[in-house]
């Protein structure tokens, strides 16, 4: 009686025709469209977590696809083919997401998108309508434009002129993990959370885990193992050119003033974005600042980079005003040599990494494009 229970609790709790690692945007995409291919196929979910623990949970809300002066910094790296696909991707990564779990559920808001440009890269401006007729063939109409104005907007006299993107907006990523985690249990896949891997035996399939601070290992056989653990990835993937970039946000106490404002915001290159959330000031980025230490998988708050967000808060988003804080978290993202996910394979396992701090934009396009690779395996 007692082998046959073990052999039961082998088949239904450590054998799947599918195992995903990570339940972030790109795991729970992975999963649900596999599922939706496979009806018939089990699949499980390990999270590390209670919740995701990367950059998912960490999300600033930022439903974008790429500022005025992110997207030609990308022609550093990229051609003008390679950068319009990019961001071709990412939009369409955004409107599939609305279309699928609605703008109520979301709790999407179509506010538009905006940066602001000093005095450093004013230039960038010169090159909206080269940018505007890249992207035409995408939007059918011009992405950036300048606003009009803007010194109603209430920033300091540092920032010489706001472009405003026409296509960008804000949501709850805590809303459409939900979602997507609420649609994965409803088509049967299974999410186990506080469980690590430590291992991955690729040509069988097998992944070994342990419960979260314990030393139990436990083997799980999947006939297929998708990796969606971005940064993280690199600890199961040693050979890969992952290389993680740590994001700190901060959130202000409830402001005591009017916000003039409304929107995504952006300045420098992209690397520093901000937002109204609930009368507060969500505040994150600028890891430009200190890169070398924050290619880093630890939670931590680099001083440096907090002192540098505080002061552009005080002195251009919000001059001459009191600001309090009350939350700070990190997230990590992955990067690479170009910001293009990377989907791959080899053995039984494959992968969807290195999302370039877009997870909002593209994880669910991402993962059902890794879904329709391992269909092929």
């Amino acid at each position: 009686m007692k082998k046959c229970l073990v052999i039961g609790s082998k088949k239904n709790f450590f054998s799947y025709d599918l195992i995903v690692i990570g339940s972030g945007f790109t795991g729970l995409s992975t999963a649900i469209n596999y599922k939706k291919k496979h009806p018939k196929s089990t699949v499980l979910i390990l999270e590390k977590g209670v919740f995701p623990t990367g950059a998912s949970t960490k999300n600033a809300g930022f439903a974008c696809f790429g500022s005025l002066t992110e997207i030609l910094d990308d022609f550093w790296s990229m051609n003008p083919k390679e950068v319009s696909a990019l961001v071709e991707r990412r939009y369409k990564g955004l409107q599939q997401i609305r279309k699928i779990f609605g703008d109520n559920t979301l709790r999407y808001q179509h506010t538009h998108g905006f940066e602001l440009l000093e005095e450093g890269n004013l230039s960038a401006a010169d090159q909206i309508g080269e940018v505007n007729k890249m992207l035409r063939k995408i939007f059918k109409k011009d992405v950036y434009s300048i606003v009009k104005k803007s010194e109603k907007l209430g920033f300091s006299n540092r920032v010489k002129m706001i472009v405003e993107n026409h296509f960008e907006g804000e949501l709850d990523p805590g809303a459409y993990l939900g979602a997507l985690w609420e649609k994965a249990s409803r088509m049967g896949v299974k999410i186990l959370t506080g469980v690590s891997v430590v291992e991955i035996q690729n040509d069988a399939g097998i992944v070994l885990a342990e419960n979260t601070g314990k030393s139990k290992v436990f083997e799980f056989k999947g006939e297929k193992v998708a990796i969606c653990t971005n940064a993280f990835s690199k600890k199961l993937w040693p050979e890969s050119e992952l290389e993680p970039g740590r994001g700190l946000i901060l959130l202000s106490k409830p402001l005591n003033h009017k916000i003039p404002w409304k929107g995504s915001f952006h300045l420098d290159k992209g690397y520093v974005y901000f937002r109204e959330i609930d009368g507060r000031l969500l505040l994150g980025g600028a890891r430009n600042k200190d890169f070398e230490s924050e290619k880093s998988l630890e939670f931590e708050t680099n001083p440096k980079i907090k002192s540098h967000l505080e002061n552009l808060a005080k002195e251009v988003i919000f001059p001459g005003q009191e600001i309090e804080w009350e939350m700070e978290w990190t997230g990590i993202m992955a990067f690479g040599p170009k910001k293009s996910p990377l989907i791959q394979h080899w053995g039984k396992t494959a992968v969807a990494v290195r999302l370039g701090g877009m997870g909002v934009a593209i994880g669910w396009q991402v993962g059902k494009e890794l879904s329709q690779l391992l269909s092929k395996m």
